[in-house]
């Protein structure tokens, strides 16, 4: 554990920016260590760089909802900042948009989430932890008490730990906008999770609850004795050839926002995609269990599957596993999906990753598809990844 002295926290003031208001958000994007504190993770003394395959042309249009749509609409409406197609690990498509660019550091928002699960999974092999069936607040004692009490960590990894969450972008009073205030130094995000209540039995209901992975950032914490940085560093950054520095946020006590806030090229976003297609495997390596990946990226139980996930009060689309979508079908698609449409979207039966990174300046300001446009962006995924056939 980290001690007992209680953590010094700034004076509480704005956050630089507001989300969810409708106004374009790619300049603040593209900077977030520029206006919050951040931990760095150097690149990795081996870098990786990505192969160049054959040249593709992206298709013209893509179908949603019976209607044919335009691709390049799509890309320019949803502010895209970068659109990098991987087939078998070598490049077929990389362009970048808007303030974008190969060498810049993109907010994740919750793709955060699956590099989480993926050091939980990490952790839990070299025996930090002992099992997932194990409670939560076994390991992080400030949960004792809370909703998380007793909680077993694989409820938390499936978003499932039923703690009393609404993660609505556009209502102001849910509990998603109560983070602006830890960020601003009001509180810190352990004092926060550590506050939250139970609402139904955990096990019974998938209600996606940012707080349940930063429960889980504080499990790393605490279980390893080591910072979520310091720790990715060893385990992901540099195993996986890292090619430029990361960041992660930190709220005042100086931990990571691990709902969220890490911040990567759209190469180094990928290298996750290709370890979970690749089952777990990195040039010969096993850097994550292949049981892991399994677990991870299918819905195991009846109120993880598609249709009975809840997201701000509405059914979701899409399954849910350890921390990683996956959508509706049968060919095992899975991805890591973050607000203002950020997608590591993975369809093996290609061998395709592709990473989207956005700014949509719509999104959160209505819970409507038809503004978030997230099944939307499956689809368009879905049409490039089948165009590489």
């Amino acid at each position: 554990h980290r001690g007992n002295k209680m953590p010094k926290i700034s004076s509480q003031k704005p956050p630089p920016f507001e989300l969810y208001n409708g106004t374009p958000q790619h300049e603040n994007f593209s900077r977030m260590i520029e206006l919050f504190p951040h931990n760095t993770m150097t690149a990795s003394p081996a870098p990786v760089e990505f192969d160049r395959g054959r040249e593709l042309d992206l298709p013209v249009d893509y179908e949603f909802e019976g209607h044919r749509k335009s691709v390049e609409n799509f890309i320019n409406e949803t502010d895209t900042s970068a659109l990098l197609i991987l087939q078998d690990g070598k490049v077929r498509f990389e362009n970048y948009f808007l303030t974008g660019g190969q060498d810049v550091q993109w907010i994740s928002w919750s793709m955060a989430k699956s590099f989480i699960s993926a050091l939980v999974g990490i952790a839990i092999e070299e025996g930090f932890i002992n099992s997932v069936n194990d409670p939560i607040s076994h390991y992080v004692h400030s949960l004792t008490g809370s909703a998380y009490d007793g909680v077993r960590i694989k409820e938390v990894l499936q978003m499932s730990s039923g703690a009393r969450w609404s993660e609505d972008y556009s209502d102001p009073d849910a509990d998603v906008h109560k983070l602006a205030a830890v960020m601003a130094g009001a509180t810190t995000l352990e004092s926060f999770v550590s506050s939250m209540q139970g609402e139904t039995e955990p096990g019974t209901v998938c209600q996606y609850n940012s707080a349940d992975t930063q429960a889980l950032g504080l499990l790393l914490n605490y279980a390893t004795g080591r910072s979520v940085t310091d720790y990715m560093k060893e385990k992901l950054v540099d195993p996986l050839g890292m090619e430029a520095t990361g960041h992660w946020l930190l709220d005042g006590a100086g931990m990571e926002l691990a709902l969220g806030g890490l911040n990567l090229t759209a190469r180094d976003f990928a290298k996750i995609g290709e370890l979970y297609r690749n089952k777990g495997q990195w040039n010969g390596q096993q850097i994550v269990s292949k049981d892991w990946v399994n677990m991870s990226v299918k819905p195991s139980v009846d109120h993880l599957q598609a249709g009975r996930v809840i997201v701000g009060g509405h059914i979701f689309p899409f399954g849910y596993g350890y921390q990683w979508w996956v959508p509706e079908g049968d060919i095992g698609e899975f991805a890591a999906i973050g607000v203002y449409n950020q997608f590591i979207f993975v369809d093996p039966s290609r061998d395709a990753v592709i990473v989207k990174l956005s700014a949509n300046r719509a999104y959160g300001t209505s819970p409507d598809e038809g503004i978030n446009r997230e099944r939307e962006t499956v689809e368009f995924l879905r049409t490039l990844a089948k165009n590489l056939d």
